[in-house]
């Protein structure tokens, strides 16, 4: 039992934290991060500010540039004249929570109602209009974050300055806006200094700089545009889904490790198990009679992902996978018995035990399918291996769309005694 909760812990932060962090700062999934050539997008968060952003408005207009203001609920509250003012010299307003606290220390339901969806309200009291993008602070956003998408649009950035460090001054600061400068970048700035590891006085220093900056890049031919007037906002999903799969196999290669999972027979890779105690207070009656209870020994079956890729890129269609995968099982069946029969480390084991997404070809085998008792784990399975499958899957993102009702997670498991029956010599 403890082994279960410690995996299921493990689940629900790589689901919660971990993957959409991966998903947005490293492969730009959901989000907005660039713009088009010759475009540069000024955004500017945790503000208004009473003494730095009349300032920074006054500087946008004598160059007439439009930018983007990410604010903070509970500000727009105390400076409605503001967000008034910013709204009408034609700059985009977005959300930056009411608060700035991060996401991954809130549920989804206080992100959505008490931060976001409260100061999109409180803006729209002001201004008579809706703002509809989004930024986290710290840009850290949760796996339910991206329910959001219904309703807003999440913006990242392509540049980021350190702006918030008053040590840098405005020399460096400028210096960091010029190197880092390209086609399309969305650039972070702050109008606020008052947030959890700001300088208060680092507005300041970020103005003189971009004073300068602002001269410099229309010299060199760029434009000005708010995020939602950027002419391209996509990205090269076949790269995001490469670096994706990449990141995906040294999670498969860390879990095999850490977890003890070894291969039925080094030349064919395709199933890997482990023996391990059978946890779930509820017995399971197999379609035999056979029962696994809680203590008994059980082999829990493994599909070796790189292997399953391999077959993904190799085959026509889904149905051409789904039989190659059984036919490998079928083939693999006869090593496991033989291991069960004869191998002292395995004698003693009631059957085979996995959880897999593909669930309708293994009854052919034998195997007993049940439904995965409901409850947080069953729900992070359910996301993990949805992934698995958009990453391996000929067809994944497709079938994600379109069979989302069939992906359902379920329990397979096969008795020591029906393995014999079916697959000894």
């Amino acid at each position: 039992m403890k082994e279960k909760l410690i995996w299921g812990i493990a689940i629900f932060l790589a689901v919660y934290m971990l993957l959409p962090w991966i998903l947005t700062r490293m492969l730009s999934v959901g989000v907005i991060r660039r713009g088009g050539k010759k475009q540069l997008a000024l955004t500017f968060d945790d503000g208004p500010d009473p003494t730095y952003t009349p300032k920074l408005l006054d500087l946008l207009k004598e160059h007439g540039v439009q930018a983007t203001f990410f604010v903070l609920g509970s500000k727009a509250e105390k400076h409605p004249d503001l967000i008034q003012r910013i709204h009408e010299e034609g700059h985009q307003i977005g959300i930056h929570n009411y608060t700035h606290f991060s996401n991954w220390l809130m549920s989804p339901w206080r992100v959505k109602n008490r931060h976001v969806d409260r100061s999109a309200t409180i803006v729209e009291g002001i201004t008579g209009v809706r703002p509809t993008y989004y930024r986290p602070p710290w840009g850290i956003i949760n796996i339910f974050d991206f329910i959001l998408k219904k309703n807003y649009k999440i913006v990242l950035w392509s540049l980021m300055t350190h702006d918030w460090n008053s040590s840098i001054g405005s020399a460096g600061l400028k210096m960091r806006l010029s190197q880092g400068v390209s086609d399309g970048a969305i650039i972070l700035l702050h109008d606020s200094g008052d947030t959890l590891g700001a300088d208060v006085d680092a507005p300041a220093y970020m103005l003189e700089a971009l004073a300068e900056a602002l001269t410099e890049f229309k010299e060199a031919g760029y434009s000005f545009a708010r995020v939602d007037d950027l002419k391209s906002h996509t990205t090269t999903i076949g790269m995001a889904k490469r670096v994706f799969i990449r990141l995906w196999m040294v999670w498969e290669r860390l879990f095999i490790r850490v977890f003890h999972i070894v291969p039925i027979d080094p030349d064919n890779t395709f199933l890997q198990i482990r023996v391990r105690e059978y946890t779930d207070p509820k017995p399971l009656t197999l379609e035999d009679g056979e029962v696994f209870a809680k203590g008994d020994r059980i082999l829990e079956l493994h599909l070796n992902n790189d292997t399953l890729l391999e077959l993904g890129r190799t085959s026509r269609n889904s149905t051409h996978l789904a039989i190659q995968m059984i036919r490998r099982t079928r083939e693999l069946l006869p090593q496991i018995t033989r291991l069960i029969e004869n191998d002292p480390a395995y004698r003693d084991v009631k059957g085979l035990y996995g959880i897999t997404l593909i669930n309708r070809g293994p009854e052919q085998l034998g195997f007993t399918v049940f439904d995965l008792p409901s409850g947080p784990f069953a729900y992070f399975t359910k996301v993990y291996l949805r992934l698995l499958m958009y990453v391996i899957h000929p067809d994944g993102k497709d079938r994600l769309k379109t069979k989302s009702d069939l992906l359902v997670p379920k329990i397979i498991a096969i008795s020591s005694k029906e393995l014999e029956n079916r697959y000894a010599a």
